[in-house]
């Protein structure tokens, strides 16, 4: 009878502590979400955009978007475009304007990307590039740590 008495206030602390440790339940801020019955008519997924070759207006090939960036309201701000190189190696990753890059049909419906300017004036523009550990494009010509921040001056 001891032991039964003593298993059970045993277990009766044991809950009391669990349920003093357990955090609170943090509460909602702002409006609730309202969902969806439909999808807004013209959207289109990111898969239109990533990775998609974009062509000068005489249909030449000029790069490639290599990242969508967008601003804290959620809209696209700007493509990330690379531009040069072979296989990635010596590319040059410039920024530009979001409404820069036009969308056009051809062959089928098949979307392609149209931008007005030259390969030149891309491989010309000021170059960015991307650092993985603070996750941020930055100015290319940044020397840059792995953490994204500035890297030490060299010793003289």
């Amino acid at each position: 009878m001891k032991t039964l008495t003593l298993t059970a206030a045993l277990l009766a602390l044991t809950t009391v502590a669990a349920s003093a440790q357990a955090p609170e339940r943090a509460q909602p801020t702002g409006p609730a979400v309202q969902v969806m019955t439909s999808i807004p008519a013209n959207s289109v997924t990111i898969t239109h955009w990533y990775k998609q070759n974009v062509y000068d207006p005489s249909d030449n090939k000029i790069g490639e978007i290599e990242d969508v960036l967008i601003n804290r309201e959620g809209t696209a701000s700007a493509l990330i475009i690379g531009v040069g190189g072979f296989l990635g190696i010596g590319e040059k990753h410039v920024a530009v304007p979001f409404n820069a890059v036009q969308v056009k049909t051809k062959d089928n419906n098949k979307w392609y990307m149209v931008m007005n300017t030259t390969k030149d004036a891309l491989k010309s523009a000021k170059g960015f590039k991307y650092d993985r550990s603070a996750m941020t494009w930055g100015p290319e010509d940044a020397a840059t740590t792995g953490g994204g921040t500035p890297a030490p001056a060299p010793r003289r």
